[in-house]
C-alpha cells in the first residue's frame, strides 16, 4: 500500500520568505482591490513565486500492512495442575488459537509461565511478568490485546494501570470450578530465632472454602518430624500455641490440618517454619587439681569464646597440706564442694577435671552425684596427668562406671607424634585435623601419655605403640571425653611447630555440648533452588541407600557417594515445591524447596477476583471458562468497546511498516524555473498589451 503527502524544505530562513512574501502579497491584493486590469496573472506570478521559495515536493511513501499482535499467557504453575485444570487449560489454548486464525490481521504470541521461585522470591504465578518479556520487541502501536489462561491466582498484579504501561484490552479466561472446596492452614507469626530450653509462641489460622462444618478441627504439630502437640480449633481464628525450643541449630516446626473429602488440594493443610535455636552462654566448670603448664591453655581457650561462661578452681592448698599458717592470714577461697557439686552441678553444660586427683577435697558421694550429672545428660572431660595412674586416680570413684577407659599404672614419658586413629579420620571432632596429610603429622611432639587398660569408648587419637590417646565416649544420655596427657600446651605454645590445639579443643567441647554438626551419625539436607543437597555423616565404611519423601508423598531411593571418610554425599532435583523429608535408618532430616509456604499453594481456589479490577481498567474482563465455551473474538476499533457478553474484543491497529518513499519535487530546478518564467512571461506580455491599448485610446481626435 502506498500513502501520498506533501512536505517544505525551503533553502532560505522561513522568517525571510514570509516578509518578502507579504510586502510583496499586500502590493497585489492592493491592485485588486483597485480592480486593476491584470492583477490576476501578478497574483498568480506571486503565488508561484512564494510556493517555489518553500520548495514542496509530494512523497510516496511504500508500506507494508502489518498483523496486530496477540499475546497468549498460558499459566503453567503448579496449581493449575491440580483437578484437571491442565486440560482444561490446554482445551482453551486451542479453541482461541482456532478463532484468531481465522483472523488474518491477527498474529499470536503464546508464552508458556511456569514457576518462578527461590529461597527468597515468592511471586511463583507471574503472568505479567510474561506479558512483558512475549512483547518486548513488538512496538506499542501493533499490540492489539493479550489473553490470560489461568485459575486468577496471579502473583505480580500491577497496583496500578500506569505502572503496568500497557495500552491494550487485557482478557483473562479462569479454570477451575465455581464449586471448588478447600481447606487450608496459615502460619500467622513465627519467630526465626530462640534461645535453647526457652519458649517461643507460634500462631496460626485455619481457613475453609465450599466446607459445610461448624465443629472444631485437629492441628498436629511436629517438631524435626516428631509429633509434638495436638490441638483442637475452630476455623476463621487465630490461635497459638507454645514451645520449648529443642536445641541449637535449625529446628522444622510443621502444622498439619485434618484433611476432608472432596479438598481441590491437601498440599495447603500443611504448613511449616523454621526456628533457629540459639544457645545462651556455655557455662563451663574448670577444677585444676594442681597448677601445671597446660592449665592456662585451658583456661584461655575457654576465655577467647564469647560465648562461653567460665567458672574456673585451681586447688592450690589441699587438706593434707598442713604448714601452720593461721587461716585468718590466708588469702585463698575456701572450694565451695556443696555449692558446686550438688546443689548447681546441673546448671553447668561442661565440666573439666584438669590432672584432677583424689585428695579429700570432694567427697565420694559427690563423684557419684558427677557420674549422674553425665547419665541425665551432662558432659565431662578428664585431661589426665600423672595422677590418673596412681592411687589417688578418679577412676577408683564412682567415675569409674562412665568413664571411657580405665589406667592401667604405667605412665609413658617419651617423644611420641599425636596420630589420628582410623576411626578418627572419621570422627567429626578429629577428622581433617591433619589437614596437610604427611604420615606421620608434622605437628610437634608430646612426652608424656597414660597408659590404659582396653578402652570402652571410641579411640580417635593414638600415642606411641596405638595406646589410647584421646578416647569419647556416650554415657546414658550424656558424654564423657578422657585425654590422656597433660602435653597440649606444647602445641599452644608452638614448641616445634605446634598444631592445631586450638581447633581440636573447640570441637572437642562442642561435640561435648551436642552440636548437631560434629554428631558420630547425622543426617543432614539443604536445598539451594530446586536442588536438594544431603550430607550423611558416620563412623560407618559403607551406607545403605537414602530414602526421600516430597510433598506429595513420593518416594525416591537415593545412593550417595562417598567424599571422604565418614561423609557421604547425594544430591536431588526436586521436582515438587515444599517440604521434603530425608531419612536413612533411625535418622530423619527435613528440608523445603523454595520459599516456605509458598503462596502458590497458600490458596488455590480459582477466581477472577484478583484480576477483574486491573483488566477492566483496560477494557477487558475476566471470565470463567468451566463449561468448556469459551467466549467469542471480534476485532474492534480503536475508540470500541473491547468486551461484552459472550465476547472479548481485540484492536484491529492497522499497523504498517515502511519500506520505501518517493519524493518528486514540484518545483525543481528547471521545470520550476520554467513555470516561473512562462508566468512572469504571461504577466508581463498582459502589462505590454494593456500599456499599448492605453497609449492608443489617449491618441484619437475629439
Amino acid at each position: 500500500m502506498s500513502t501520498i503527502n506533501i512536505t517544505f524544505a525551503p533553502e532560505l530562513p522561513v522568517w525571510l520568505i514570509i516578509a518578502v512574501a507579504s510586502l510583496s502579497g499586500l502590493l497585489v491584493i492592493w491592485g485588486m482591490y483597485k480592480q486593476m486590469r491584470g492583477s490576476w496573472f501578478r497574483g498568480t506570478a506571486w503565488l508561484a513565486i512564494t510556493l517555489a521559495l518553500f520548495n514542496p515536493s509530494i512523497n510516496a511513501e511504500d508500506r507494508k500492512q502489518l498483523k496486530s499482535i496477540v499475546a497468549l499467557i498460558i499459566d503453567n504453575t503448579a496449581s493449575q495442575k491440580l483437578d484437571g485444570r491442565a486440560d482444561q487449560s490446554e482445551e482453551i489454548r486451542k479453541s482461541i488459537t482456532k478463532r484468531i486464525e481465522k483472523l488474518t490481521n491477527f498474529e499470536i504470541r503464546e508464552l508458556t509461565v511456569n514457576d518462578q521461585i527461590s529461597q527468597t522470591t515468592d511471586i511463583s504465578t507471574a503472568l505479567f511478568q510474561g506479558l512483558k518479556s512475549a512483547l518486548q520487541d513488538v512496538p506499542p502501536e501493533q499490540v492489539a490485546g493479550a489473553i490470560f489462561i489461568t485459575d486468577g491466582q496471579v502473583h505480580d498484579i500491577p497496583k496500578s494501570l500506569e505502572s503496568l504501561n500497557f495500552h491494550a484490552p487485557i482478557h483473562a479466561l479462569i479454570t477451575g470450578h465455581e464449586s471448588e472446596q478447600d481447606r487450608r492452614i496459615t502460619i500467622v507469626k513465627a519467630p526465626r530465632y530462640g534461645i535453647v530450653g526457652n519458649q517461643v509462641t507460634l500462631a496460626f489460622r485455619v481457613d475453609e472454602h465450599g466446607i459445610d462444618n461448624s465443629g472444631p478441627l485437629r492441628v498436629t504439630i511436629l517438631i524435626d518430624g516428631e509429633v509434638y502437640s495436638v490441638e483442637q480449633v475452630n476455623s476463621g481464628r487465630v490461635d497459638e500455641f507454645d514451645l520449648e525450643v529443642p536445641h541449637g541449630g535449625k529446628t522444622i516446626i510443621e502444622l498439619r490440618v485434618e484433611e476432608t473429602d472432596n479438598e481441590i488440594s491437601t498440599l495447603n493443610n500443611r504448613a511449616y517454619s523454621t526456628l533457629h535455636g540459639i544457645r545462651e552462654n556455655l557455662r563451663v566448670l574448670l577444677v585444676s587439681g594442681e597448677p601445671h603448664a597446660g592449665e592456662r591453655t585451658w583456661r584461655n581457650l575457654l576465655k577467647s569464646d564469647a560465648t562461653v561462661d567460665l567458672v574456673h578452681f585451681t586447688i592450690l592448698r589441699p587438706p593434707e597440706k598442713q604448714d601452720g599458717t593461721p587461716i585468718n592470714q590466708l588469702s585463698l577461697i575456701a572450694f565451695p564442694t556443696r555449692e558446686l557439686f550438688v546443689k548447681k552441678i546441673d546448671e553447668f553444660d561442661l565440666i573439666i577435671l584438669d590432672r584432677y586427683s583424689r585428695r579429700g577435697v570432694l567427697p565420694t558421694l559427690y563423684f557419684d552425684n558427677i557420674a549422674r550429672y553425665v547419665e541425665d545428660g551432662g558432659a565431662v572431660l578428664i585431661a589426665a596427668g600423672p595422677e590418673f595412674a596412681t592411687r589417688g586416680s578418679i577412676a577408683q570413684t564412682p567415675l569409674q562406671r562412665i568413664l571411657p577407659a580405665l589406667p592401667d599404672g604405667d605412665i609413658t614419658e617419651s617423644g611420641y607424634r599425636p596420630v589420628i586413629s582410623k576411626l578418627g579420620e572419621r570422627h567429626p571432632v578429629t577428622r581433617d585435623l591433619n589437614s596437610r596429610h604427611p604420615s606421620p603429622p608434622d605437628w610437634s611432639p608430646w612426652f608424656r601419655s597414660i597408659g590404659t587398660q582396653e578402652a570402652d569408648g571410641d579411640t580417635i587419637m593414638t600415642a606411641s605403640q596405638e595406646e589410647p590417646l584421646l578416647v569419647l565416649k556416650h554415657a546414658g544420655e550424656g558424654r564423657v571425653a578422657l585425654l590422656l596427657s597433660d602435653h597440649v600446651w606444647l602445641w599452644a605454645r608452638g614448641f616445634q611447630g605446634g598444631g592445631p590445639y586450638v581447633k581440636l579443643l573447640r570441637r572437642l567441647v562442642h561435640w561435648m555440648m551436642k552440636e548437631p554438626e560434629l554428631a558420630e551419625e547425622n543426617l543432614i539436607a539443604r536445598s539451594r533452588g530446586d536442588k536438594i543437597l544431603i550430607r550423611r555423616q558416620t563412623l560407618e565404611d559403607t551406607l545403605e541407600q537414602i530414602t526421600l519423601i516430597t510433598p506429595s508423598g513420593k518416594t525416591r531411593n537415593i545412593t550417595p557417594e562417598l567424599i571422604k571418610p565418614g561423609i557421604f554425599e547425594a544430591q536431588y532435583v526436586a521436582s515438587e515445591m515444599g517440604l521434603h523429608q530425608i531419612e536413612n535408618g533411625k535418622l530423619r532430616a527435613l528440608t523445603h524447596v523454595g520459599p516456605a509456604n509458598p503462596r502458590e499453594f497458600a490458596n488455590v481456589i480459582s477466581t477472577p477476583n484478583l484480576l477483574e479490577p486491573l483488566l477492566s481498567q483496560t477494557g477487558g474482563s475476566a471470565i470463567r471458562a468451566d463449561n468448556g465455551l469459551t467466549p467469542r473474538i471480534i476485532p474492534v476499533g480503536t475508540n470500541s468497546n473491547t468486551s461484552g457478553k459472550g465476547w472479548i474484543g481485540l484492536r484491529n491497529t492497522n499497523a504498517t511498516l515502511l519500506r520505501g518513499i518517493n519524493t518528486i519535487p514540484l518545483f525543481s530546478r528547471l521545470l520550476g524555473l520554467a513555470i516561473l518564467l512562462l508566468l512572469l512571461g504571461a504577466m508581463w506580455t498582459r502589462e505590454g498589451n494593456l500599456l499599448r491599448a492605453s497609449s492608443s485610446t489617449r491618441a484619437l481626435p475629439v
